[in-house]
């Protein structure tokens, strides 16, 4: 249970960086935020399948409250925490193609690897 919970806030924190595209800064996105926002992806980003709806709800909303800078860097921040508890190649894998499977176009690949102090 609480691996599950580690699990899905590492996938909202990964997604949220790379989807929102902001460093570490302080601004509208909380880590809280990401985290609610993307904890519908987690069964998606463990193994594929059926993504589910609330799951690109979650990566639209995200999308749209990140607008500074400072918001992608901090939601980018956030993510990459919450990836470093979800281990596997396929989780990287999913998380790369999620924005587009959802309608949202961000300018960089999601990745633990992501720097995100040069999102802008």
């Amino acid at each position: 249970m609480a691996r599950s919970i580690v699990v899905v806030a590492l996938a909202g924190v990964m997604l949220a960086c790379l989807l929102a595209c902001a460093p570490y800064a302080e601004g509208a996105v909380s880590c809280g935020q990401v985290v609610s926002s993307l904890t519908p992806c987690v069964s998606y980003l463990r193994s594929g399948g059926a993504l589910p709806g609330a799951c690109c709800s979650g990566v639209r909303t995200l999308n749209k409250v990140a607008k500074t800078t400072p918001d992608r860097q901090a939601a980018c921040s956030c993510m990459k925490q919450a990836a470093a508890a979800i281990t596997g190649a396929t989780t990287n894998t999913y998380a790369q193609g999620l924005p587009g499977k959802c309608g949202v176009h961000i300018p960089y690949n999601i990745s633990p690897s992501t720097d995100c102090s040069k999102v802008k």
